[in-house]
């Protein structure tokens, strides 16, 4: 039978019978726990523990003044021992303390009573360290504001993904993107991602810098651009957003402020889907830093927000049903976030008048022209902050691009590979630096003279000098000089041959 009593029924019965069990008779109590079991469907022995205890009317267990184990004598004998062995951690007092208790005793500076000296010496390491944490914070001036965080986190409520069934228009999930390229150090541009979890509607603003007052002010400017009212504000746990500047702001304009589960990414999934196909899709994994990057950052979002919210439809999750491991979800059919303004019945019709007429005016493909201006920009920002800007195409030329787009690949400046300089240097010593006048003389003597007798000559001439495993070094050299006077030979005359083998005297240079 499965279990249908409420909390609180379960608690008022395990008062009732407690009370009846304790002062029943062995007989009784066996039918009283086999009634309490079948019907709490409890386990046997924990149906023992919670009709054996004692409790009052809130159902508190009550705490008897003579199990305290360590008392305050013990306490104050501690942080005298602690202080006399020189601050050492629990583990290491523990040991110490059976001698230093003896030597204090022995000198006269420490009288004892018996039982608070039995109990000091059979206290334990974890114990020592319990005990003393309040001290050892306040004399090594490190002491915690114990509870203000976690008050602050409890005055905002939770909200996880199962808990805004059909919101209406207004309520956003918000997310930080950073643009570190692969690392956390230094100062880097961040994302702040907004998503209205009814429409998918998505705002994209750029900060200089992860900072709660940034947060504020963007939030400002989100709200008065938005096409409806902003009602509500949900956000991880992260501190930029868990804070009195923001919380404070909320409160002042009305927001409903709420937070997802720690490590539950799940809870904002709106908003983590929007990181990949927004942000991460325009702008890549590159690292932005600076107000010129925070600039052009800005007035790609200022072009792309119109592009992703009129132009570019996407799903919604309609229903999700679980069956054993099984889960089967349900979408919506496609639409744009400016499609899911119009159909919905909470959006007033001067509203959708005004979206109407913005969407009328718009050219997806100047849009997207813009765009791929502004991510170049991005790049060269990203690569050579002082360079200036380039001169972009017009709107025609760009369309006639659009036709052969696809055969040259990436089009997207931001996802492009980057072109690394090729390396000249050499990580290693070169092995045949002193031997290379030697092999160009054989070389010259006999230009089609294999690598292996050639290094097989070296080896007999220089005997544990070159290993075997060098073999395939030299049969590199080799190639690239031989490439390297076929290229001169095809650009050069038949009289210039003479000074091609003088240009070779180097050798080439490998990377080994």
């Amino acid at each position: 039978m499965e279990r249908q009593l409420s909390l609180m029924t379960r608690q008022e019965l395990i008062k009732a019978v407690g009370r009846r069990y304790q002062t029943a008779t062995r007989v009784q109590k066996i039918e009283i726990l086999n009634e309490f079991v079948q019907v709490t469907q409890y386990h046997r022995k924990y149906a023992l523990q919670l009709l054996g205890q004692d409790s009052d009317s809130t159902g508190e267990k009550q705490h008897k003044l003579g199990r305290r184990t360590y008392q305050e004598a013990v306490r104050e004998a501690l942080i005298l021992l602690w202080e006399a062995s020189d601050r050492l951690c629990g583990k290491r007092l523990k040991t110490l303390l059976p001698v230093l208790v003896q030597a204090m005793e022995q000198h006269g500076h420490l009288q004892l009573d018996p039982v608070v000296r039995e109990q000091v010496l059979a206290i334990s390491a974890a114990t020592i360290d319990r005990l003393l944490c309040p001290v050892r914070e306040r004399a090594q001036g490190t002491q915690r504001r114990r509870g203000v965080a976690t008050a602050l986190r409890k005055s905002i409520p939770v909200r996880t993904f199962a808990d805004w069934q059909d919101p209406a228009p207004g309520y956003m999930e918000a997310d930080l993107v950073v643009h570190g390229g692969g690392s956390m150090a230094g100062s880097m541009v961040h994302t702040f991602v907004l998503t209205d979890v009814a429409t998918g509607w998505t705002e994209c603003l750029a900060l200089a810098a992860r900072d709660q007052h940034l947060i504020v002010e963007a939030l400002e400017q989100v709200r008065t651009r938005l096409p409806f009212p902003l009602r509500g504000f949900d956000t991880d746990n992260d501190s930029a957003f868990l804070n009195e500047t923001v919380l404070d702001y909320c409160r002042r304009m009305g927001l409903e402020f709420t937070r997802s589960r720690a490590y539950r990414k799940n809870d904002q999934a709106w908003v983590e889907q929007k990181n990949g196909a927004v942000v991460r899709k325009l702008i890549g994994y590159g690292r932005l830093s600076g107000m010129k990057a925070t600039e052009t950052l800005s007035a790609l979002y200022e072009v792309s927000r119109c592009y992703v919210n009129f132009f570019q439809p996407s799903f919604k999750l309609k229903s999700k049903t679980r069956q054993g491991t099984k889960v089967t979800k349900q979408y919506h059919a496609p639409a744009t976030p400016y499609q899911r303004l119009l159909a919905s019945d909470q959006i007033p019709e001067s509203i959708k008048q005004q979206l109407q007429m913005a969407f009328a005016a718009l050219d997806p493909v100047q849009l997207l022209q813009q765009i791929r201006s502004w991510q170049q920009e991005l790049v060269i920002a990203e690569e050579s902050p002082s360079a200036e800007p380039k001169g972009g195409v017009t709107t025609e030329m760009f369309l006639q691009s659009l036709r052969t787009a696809w055969q040259v690949g990436e089009v997207r400046p931001t996802h492009r590979k980057r072109k690394r300089a090729p390396r000249t240097w050499r990580t290693k010593p070169d092995p045949f630096a002193a031997v290379w006048p030697y092999l160009l003389e054989q070389l010259q003597a006999s230009p089609e003279a294999c690598a292996k007798d050639l290094f097989q000559k070296l080896q007999q001439e220089h005997p544990g000098v070159f290993p075997d495993n060098q073999l395939r070094t030299l049969q590199r050299r080799v190639k690239q000089w031989r490439s390297e006077i076929a290229r001169r030979l095809i650009m050069s005359s038949e009289e210039a041959l003479l000074p091609v083998f003088a240009l070779a005297a180097q050798p080439p240079s490998v990377q080994d």
